[in-house]
């Protein structure tokens, strides 16, 4: 193998990793019922005058399965925390007891964990895009190595190499969308 076809190969699998990187993060962001401290990842609060993050203002914490209670580091941020979950429309209602906001998470529907799930499979199919057009990029440098002279059968190695890499990310990606499935249709 030549340097440009590893180095090509090894691009693709960079690129690959991280498909499968945002697509986890993509489906923190899919909740399953149970409370999670990342279920409020996009939570921005202005902070004088400025929108920062909530896990940036205050300490998330579960206290049990069904319940996250936000402790702002400073009595003050209350009623804007407050605000920007309800602004960030998660769907979650919380409650300012004075001193730190509850926000008791609902059980879901058999409608709506069709529905999360669903939207698990379009963010499992969007990865697998993500992948295959890795693939098509990694394939489509191999054939310029191969017109500028690298060797038939190494090009022909090459080519194979990425698709057993592309199997093996594909599969990966049916692994994590199983579990998330899962995951989500448990009662």
């Amino acid at each position: 193998m030549t340097e440009e076809i590893n180095f090509i190969i090894d691009e693709a699998k960079e690129s690959m990793s991280g498909s499968i990187e945002h697509l986890n993060k993509a489906l923190l962001n899919i909740r399953a019922g149970k409370a999670n401290p990342q279920m409020l990842g996009a939570v921005f609060v202005d902070y004088y005058g400025s929108a920062t993050a909530l896990s940036q203002v205050a300490n998330i914490n579960v206290p049990d399965p069904r319940t996250l209670t936000v402790t702002p580091w400073e009595k003050n941020m209350l009623q804007p925390i407050e605000k920007a979950i309800m602004i960030a429309n998660l769907g979650l209602n919380p409650m300012n007891n004075g001193d730190l906001i509850i926000i008791n998470i609902p059980a879901l529907t058999e409608e709506r964990r069709k529905d999360l799930a669903k939207q698990a499979k379009t963010e499992a199919e969007d990865a697998k895009i993500s992948i295959r057009n890795a693939r098509k990029d990694a394939n489509t440098d191999i054939k310029k190595q191969e017109k500028e002279g690298t060797s038939e059968d190494v090009c022909k190695d090459a080519e194979d190499r990425v698709q057993k890499l592309t199997d093996n990310f594909i599969k990966k990606i049916d692994e994590i969308y199983a579990e998330k499935e899962a995951e989500i249709m448990k009662v």
